[in-house]
């Protein structure tokens, strides 16, 4: 067995499945794109989804990549066990209808033992097959070379995920000998593909062979396919001979820079290795996922994110580093990965100011955490118990990020237990809740044949040319190829070469007519779609029928794809002002380009200020008074990157690729449509900014006629402003509106002091003579007042009397109704709580309420119900 470094074990995979002409992926990012069923990316397939269930063809069916990947459904694990991680990375080799079993295992066995590769030892190698997969028994045992004996059945060796792509499965072991065995030798687990700690899974190879259909049964597949994954850590254990994956050079130099943080050492650590291993572990999956664009916040992946951060923090603390320091990690992270993954690179100050935020907060949180905890203790106290509820130690672990080992300490500390067992139900109903949320949306679609069948060629030449004459190809109507289909139908056609752009990249799909010959019109073209073979697919309403084979005239509707042009080409100019105003971290994180406006969504932690949108337009607007010339290269991907040229959000290039260029400002990769010069836009203004998500923002503007439609309403708003408020002209609008609110607010103060007045003499007069019941005196009264503060001013003037034991108060104020009650000291003595109280007569005015004892409140919908409310409750003071 040889001796390498991570980074040399994962050149060598990509290498050798190179030679075997697949084409090398690169790692996606962690953040799915158009993929709302995942919430990471979580395996290496994950991100071939599109090609497995047929809705895209691969220019290359051979694929094989090193995907970076997320899972955290066994966080606690992290640190415990020898393998567990939050992130990781997928070795893969996949073919989608190409090669199959005996290919798979072949290459499998010839990278792990060949001594041009691994050079494992093939005595050391085990392999677990399906019981009934006799074809792959026999590839290990008569192919391979493999004894018997080495060679497991396993019942549950078969991969499923739902509708879709599903099949069995072979698991390749190697064996790190009876020393590290955790089990007995005769105990049931302690064989290959048991839950030990001898036999350690490095390989795992799938064949999708069957179609899992909606109604929960199986056909073979159009197309069989291979997924296989390794991981890299575990694979990196085994070369470098290491007891778990946290001594590997993936691993050892971030517990090295934590030894130094804390003064503590790894080796000697005993049972606080875990901690070492979590804040390594976490702070590898907090980089790469906040370099990739997803940033910490309280739901979805951006929770995910701020749990690893507050886990680690709590580990540093028991390292006794009572500071922040996982900023001082991030570099590290750089050291030991930036080679294959230069983004955490590029965006170390930005991971870095991210961190160093959430870091912060935590750190206020965790004052907060336990002041909350210094409550509970107080209340148990009060209650004469001796036990944190599991509830309240969630509550701790949910809001404030404790760990429950901190609250038992704590608790412990104050002579207080935890409830343990009812946490853990309380983790589990979380579970249950994430697990409900995510539903069944991580299954694949089942392959449909009709659109994977399509092979005809198509040509796109609308760069240049909007009206062309071409020979129909193909016709999809109801989802079937028909030769013909007749007017007054829904159909999708493909036609040799097309103008119309299929959309993609953001921009929307171009729409137009179709005439035939003689010029007649015979189809309308709504929208124009990419198909999975990445022919034009154009959807159509005919008017005519229309036949394979013929000729037609096919027209874009030339003035929306201007403008649709105009909104791109801005957008590139948006993007790169974003840059230079807001700072270098804002990436792309979506967009859409129409007819009518453009919308771009990028990553950004605060509100893009009033004076950086301005400065934007302004810089904008100058480029398209400049008149730069907006040039189209075509070139190569490593000439495209000599170039500058930023790749776009989501976008997947080939060799070949488009680079856009508006002077050198700005400079792209992108296969959308543009303006041949920039003074074509005429005009840019951003209409809306606004936070989409945790840490992304959108920007919606317009441009050419767009904006000058925006600013014409914004003109005729401006000059209705001026009627309504009687300016002379839409200049003094401003002078006007100032005049009238400083009025208003002269009125308002007249109208708080008349209210004040008001609620002060009906104080008076209410107070002055209560009722009694029982032995409690009681003033239950419907009041004129503006609203609830003004009741709750007459309840301080009632307080501050002492007027009575009891008080109930209530308006009525456009249909609705307010309720106040609150209780003397004497009635507080005596158990009487206000909350109580509010509780009986809210359902009389139709609502609800509650409160503290000495004061409650409720709202309504029911004024009818306010006397009947009042009499309730005088009986219910006569019945306590």
């Amino acid at each position: 067995m040889k001796k390498l470094t991570s980074s040399e074990i994962r050149s060598m995979f990509l290498e050798f499945f190179e030679e075997k002409g697949h084409k090398v992926e690169k790692s996606a990012s962690l953040v799915p794109v158009d993929d709302p069923s995942l919430l990471w990316i979580n395996s290496g397939v994950a991100t071939f989804k599109k090609y497995f269930d047929g809705s895209v063809i691969p220019e290359n069916p051979r694929i094989t990549s090193s995907q970076k990947s997320i899972r955290t459904n066994d966080i606690e694990n992290v640190g415990l066990t020898a393998r567990h991680h939050t992130m990781f990375e997928m070795l893969g080799n996949f073919s989608i209808g190409d090669y199959f079993k005996e290919e798979a295992i072949e290459w499998a066995w010839e990278f792990l033992t060949d001594e041009k590769w691994l050079a494992l030892d093939p005595e050391k190698l085990y392999v677990t097959v399906h019981s009934d997969d006799e074809e792959a028994r026999e590839i290990w045992e008569e192919k391979i070379g493999l004894p018997k004996e080495h060679v497991l059945d396993e019942d549950e060796n078969f991969w499923d995920i739902g509708v879709g792509p599903s099949g069995p499965q072979t698991e390749i072991f190697y064996d790190r000998g009876p020393e590290n065995n955790d089990l007995p030798a005769d105990h049931p687990e302690s064989y290959p593909g048991g839950e030990n700690e001898r036999w350690l899974e490095i390989w795992n190879l799938v064949f999708s062979q069957f179609n899992h259909l909606p109604d929960d049964t199986y056909e073979p597949l159009p197309n069989k396919n291979i997924d296989t994954g390794m991981g890299l850590e575990r694979i990196v254990s085994v070369i470098q001979d290491t007891p778990t994956n946290f001594e590997t050079d993936l691993f050892m130099p971030l517990i090295r820079k934590v030894e130094e943080i804390s003064g503590v050492e790894y080796e000697t650590a005993g049972e606080l290795k875990q901690s070492f291993k979590v804040i390594a572990d976490h702070i590898r999956a907090v980089t790469f996922a906040i370099a990739d664009g997803a940033l910490p916040s309280n739901e979805g992946r951006g929770y995910v994110l701020r749990r690893l951060i507050r886990r680690a923090v709590m580990h540093g603390r028991k390292l006794e580093i009572n500071k922040p320091f996982l900023t001082e990690l991030v570099p590290v992270v750089g050291e030991i990965m930036g080679d294959f993954y230069p983004n955490v690179i590029t965006q170390e100050a930005f991971v870095i100011q991210v961190i160093q935020q959430e870091e912060n907060r935590f750190h206020e949180t965790l004052t907060e955490g336990l002041e909350h905890l210094v409550e509970v203790f107080e209340q148990l106290t009060n209650k004469g118990e001796v036990q944190v509820t599991g509830k309240d130690a969630f509550l701790l672990y949910d809001t404030f990020g404790f760990p429950v080992e901190l609250t038992e300490e704590y608790a412990q500390e104050r002579g207080f237990t935890t409830d343990i067992e009812g946490f853990s139900k309380e983790m589990e109903k979380q579970r249950e809740r994430a697990r409900a949320a995510r539903g069944d949306d991580q299954s694949m679609k089942a392959q449909s044949g009709v659109l994977s069948e399509l092979e005809v060629d198509s040509e796109f030449v609308g760069y240049t040319d909007l009206k062309v004459t071409s020979r129909l190809q193909a016709i999809i109507c109801e989802d079937i190829f028909v030769d013909e289909v007749d007017g007054k139908r829904k159909a999708q056609l493909v036609f040799e070469t097309t103008p119309f752009y299929a959309e993609k990249g953001g921009q929307v799909g171009d729409s137009g007519i179709i005439r035939d010959s003689d010029g007649n019109l015979v189809g309308r073209v709504v929208d124009t779609q990419v198909a999975p073979a990445g022919q034009n697919l154009h959807f159509v309403e005919t008017v005519e029928p229309l036949k394979v084979g013929d000729e037609y005239r096919l027209e874009v509707n030339i003035l929306r794809r201007m403008l649709i042009e105009r909104n791109h080409t801005a957008t590139h100019l948006l993007h790169q002002a974003l840059k230079d105003v807001v700072g270098q971290h804002v990436n792309q994180a979506g967009s859409l380009v129409t007819a009518d406006y453009l919308r771009f969504d990028f990553t950004h932690l605060e509100q893009v200020t009033n004076e950086q949108l301005e400065k934007i337009e302004n810089i904008i607007n100058e480029k398209i008074w400049e008149a730069h010339p907006v040039e189209t290269t075509v070139t190569t991907i490593d000439k495209a990157r000599e170039m500058g040229a930023m790749a776009l959000f989501g976008e997947k290039y080939g060799d070949v690729v488009r680079v856009v260029s508006i002077d050198d400002y700005s400079i792209e990769l992108c296969g959308g449509t543009h303006v041949k010069n920039t003074s074509d836009i005429g005009l840019f203004k951003i209409t809306t900014e606004s936070g989409i998500g945790a840490g992304v923002r959108r920007i919606v503007a317009r441009t050419s006629e767009g904006a000058m439609k925006w600013v014409e309403d914004q003109l005729e708003i401006l000059s209705q402003t001026a009627q309504l408020t009687k300016a002379q002209t839409i200049e003094r609008v401003t002078e006007r509106v100032k005049s009238l609110f400083n009025e208003l607010q002269e009125l308002r103060r007249e109208n708080e002091s008349l209210y004040a007045r008001l609620a002060n003499e009906q104080a008076s007069n209410l107070f002055d003579d209560p009722e009694t019941i029982g032995g409690f005196t009681i003033i239950a009264e419907q009041v004129e007042a503006k609203d609830m503060d003004q009741l709750r001013q007459m309840a301080d003037k009632w307080k501050a009397n002492n007027s009575s034991d009891v008080l109930v108060l209530a308006l009525t104020l456009d249909g609705k109704v307010n309720m106040l009650t609150a209780m003397s000291d004497k009635a507080l003595s005596s158990g009487l709580k206000a909350g109580d109280l509010i509780k009986q007569i809210a359902p009389k005015i139709g609502g609800g309420g509650g409160g503290r004892p000495e004061m409650a409140q409720a709202g309504g919908k029911n004024p009818a119900g306010i006397q009947e409310a009042l009499k309730t409750a005088k009986e219910w003071l006569m019945n306590v």
